[in-house]
């Protein structure tokens, strides 16, 4: 059995391998992180032995290692992920612990993977792998469309500072409002058109809900406004086009769930039977988690998560002001408080802690914290067994 141990690098990889009594047979073997550059890697390790007495190991550096990973993956080597942080641990205890480049990085990890002494980052099946990628893109999709919405009312302040006293703060992005900002984006625009074409826009976009008492709001918040008169087409132009950003940005947040939706309908998890667990939180947890037997028990799970409660000084739980792990999952924390939130105002079990809490004197985010807590003891659980969550009243 032969060990390559393979450093991961934005645009090229180097690779040695050693046998089983620890002598390097390949040292610094450079190749381009290419489909040549994987050709290369082959043929320079079918020269050696065949492709079944090779053990390969890579750190799971960034995203640069995924490509290497599925060419090695197609050729049928079996491949080992490990975790930075135990080559790092395993660099402390040997004699190149001083010195650190690519070629001495390779040879450490295959010593390591000679020795067995790793833990292995598990690279989850496609569809959870899947879910990962969709759900962190939405949460990307997600807060750039909100900070659209925020640009938005910072220029309505100031060229129309009455508009959102016509319409609500939800009401302000709602399909109507925002195909009156694309087209008349500015109180002179409105003044311009009569009520009744006003109205006519208005009830288009709104399924009729509105008409002429909102057109008449309107253009008379239009022709009283305090809104800035000079360099108009500069704002109005500002505010047309990130409505038009904003509104492509949530079409395809609705595609990215539709996405999700359709693998979660696929892999018919357990996941979705826990109150407060949809699709798209559900979709989150799974695809953070990964494999939930690389988790011993749920602590390591809660610990991942980064919401234990021995992080503060107090023993208190803080909310998300608590001294969280930099190792947690921040996509995974906000979609347990998410789903805790609603738990604990639906579920009887998550409902009856959470009211304990607060009665004990605990803060709101401190008892939410515990549900939180308490929430990831029963995915684990449910996601091991792979059965239904069931409420069970005492």
């Amino acid at each position: 059995m032969f060990f390559l141990g393979i450093d991961i690098g934005k645009r090229s990889h180097v690779a040695s391998a050693m046998n089983e009594e620890g002598k390097v047979i390949l040292k610094g073997f450079s190749f381009p992180n290419s489909t040549e550059g994987g050709e290369k890697l082959l043929q320079k390790i079918i020269s050696l032995s065949p492709i079944d007495q090779f053990k390969v190991g890579m750190e799971a550096t960034g995203h640069y290692w995924l490509s290497l990973f599925s060419f090695l993956d197609e050729h049928d080597f079996l491949i080992h992920v490990i975790n930075p942080i135990q080559t790092d641990g395993w660099r402390k205890g040997t004699e190149i612990r001083k010195r650190k480049n690519d070629i001495i990085d390779s040879v450490l990890i295959a010593d390591l993977m000679r020795y067995g002494t790793f833990v292995e980052t598990s690279l989850s099946d496609e569809n959870i792998f899947s879910l990962k990628q969709l759900s962190r893109y939405r949460t990307y999709l997600v807060g750039t469309a909100s900070d659209f919405k925020r640009k938005i009312i910072a220029v309505l302040d100031q060229v129309f500072p009455e508009y959102d006293t016509l319409f609500s703060k939800v009401g302000i992005f709602g399909k109507a409002s925002k195909e009156v900002l694309l087209e008349l984006s500015s109180p002179d625009a409105i003044n311009h058109i009569s009520a009744g074409t006003l109205a006519d826009l208005l009830g288009e976009a709104s399924r009729n809900r509105l008409g002429m008492k909102k057109a008449e709001e309107l253009k008379t918040a239009a022709s009283h406004s305090f809104g800035v008169k000079f360099a108009q087409e500069a704002f109005t132009f500002q505010l047309r086009s990130m409505v038009e950003q904003l509104k492509f940005i949530e079409k395809q947040i609705t595609d990215t769930e539709k996405e999700i939706k359709k693998i979660m309908d696929d892999i018919d998890s357990v996941i979705e039977t826990i109150p407060g667990i949809g699709p798209i939180n559900g979709a989150t947890i799974l695809g953070e988690i990964g494999d939930i037997n690389k988790f011993s028990s749920p602590a390591k799970l809660v610990a991942f998560a980064g919401i234990d409660a021995s992080v503060s000084q107090s023993g208190e739980f803080e909310g998300t002001h608590n001294v969280m792990s930099k190792r947690g999952s921040p996509y995974l924390r906000k979609a347990l408080f998410s789903a805790a939130l609603v738990a604990s105002r639906h579920d009887p079990v998550f409902k009856a802690f959470y009211e304990k809490k607060i009665s004990d004197g605990k803060h709101h985010l401190t008892a939410l914290g515990a549900v939180s807590r308490k929430l990831c003891y029963v995915i684990y659980a449910i996601l091991k067994k792979n059965e239904p969550y069931e409420v069970r009243l005492k």
